[in-house]
């Protein structure tokens, strides 16, 4: 199962690194890594997702906080936070498959970036779940390459 943290730490050189390496020494599956800046200056916003069960999260987010350049450390649990991905999936695609494929896209709510006359680029946004399914279901189609960007994540309400 997967598991979500989110760590607010100080924007410094090497701690992405440091957080990276520790998981790492400590065995610990990174299903995904992003990190980008916050509303306040010289802090930056991780999310890490790791593989894994309840003992196996709780035991990373603890080992996270111990570092010294981090601020907070939360577990997003499910229906408390809402995470996000983001993919770019580059298709070749054949005259009669074209208006099939920018078809399904609007179906998922996926966006159509580039148009060639053999391929096609889809920007899509969303749950790492609904994700999977435009991905399972343009399999049928020839995917040429893309790239998945890691989760990010928030936590709802007040």
């Amino acid at each position: 199962m997967k598991h979500t943290i989110g760590v607010l730490m100080e924007n410094k050189p090497g701690v992405l690194s440091r957080i990276s390496t520790l998981l790492a020494r400590r065995s610990f599956n990174i299903d995904s890594i992003t990190a980008g800046p916050t509303l306040k200056d010289g802090v930056t916003r991780m999310t890490v997702v790791v593989e894994g069960d309840e003992y196996v999260a709780d035991n990373a987010a603890n080992e996270i906080s111990k570092l010294e350049d981090v601020l907070e450390i939360e577990r997003m649990l499910p229906g408390m936070s809402t995470s996000r991905e983001i993919i770019l999936i580059k298709m070749r695609v054949k005259d009669k498959e074209r208006s099939e494929i920018i078809d399904l896209a609007k179906v998922m709510d996926a966006s159509v970036v580039d148009v060639t006359e053999t391929t096609i680029l889809l920007e899509h946004a969303d749950r790492p779940d609904k994700i999977d399914v435009l991905v399972k279901l343009l399999s049928g189609y020839e995917i040429m390459d893309m790239a998945r960007g890691g989760a990010i994540a928030l936590r709802t309400g007040e």
